[in-house]
């Protein structure tokens, strides 16, 4: 007979250092590795004062278990952190998990797996290099402030950057 009160035990779960060792490769992603766990990166995180499925803490432990596919996917936790460095500004260990989650996200970007959102910015950044589309409202309302028309922006040397 089944007890409804006793804890049932937790599927194990292997770690996945291949993914350890992917992100140890990019750009700052080796920092998961000093992380101890503390929690100082959750108290003033505002996306996880506003969202009950995001916390830093948890996905660094994520990544250090390596959990891939719970983290390199389009509705991936990672993508709702603002990136706004308060969590490496408390982080005792110089973790900076906002770089770590950096480099999730290029992971995810890499792989085809970001939301459409952020391809449709990024793809705007390449064709036009600004973040979103000037269109004939934001002229006209420019030249109603007296503002100077938006002048085009060096498309090839922002190319030029992202190749390098």
């Amino acid at each position: 007979m089944n007890d409804p009160h006793k804890l049932k035990a937790p599927e194990k779960q292997s770690i996945n250092f291949s993914f350890r060792e992917k992100l140890n490769g990019m750009a700052e992603g080796f920092r998961h590795n000093y992380c101890y766990q503390c929690g100082a990166c959750v108290a003033d995180c505002p996306s996880s004062i506003y969202s009950n499925s995001f916390n830093p803490r948890l996905i660094i432990l994520k990544a250090l278990l390596g959990f891939e596919e719970e983290l390199i996917k389009v509705d991936s936790e990672i993508w709702n952190c603002t990136n706004c460095y308060t969590c490496s500004e408390r982080c005792p260990q110089e973790v900076r998990p906002v770089d770590v989650i950096i480099a999730m996200k290029n992971m995810c970007v890499a792989e085809g797996k970001a939301p459409e959102l952020v391809t449709n910015v990024s793809d705007t950044v390449l064709t036009d290099g600004i973040t979103t589309r000037i269109t004939s409202v934001t002229e006209r309302r420019r030249k109603e402030l007296g503002l100077d028309p938006l002048k085009g922006y060096a498309i090839d040397e922002i190319n030029k950057i992202i190749e390098d």
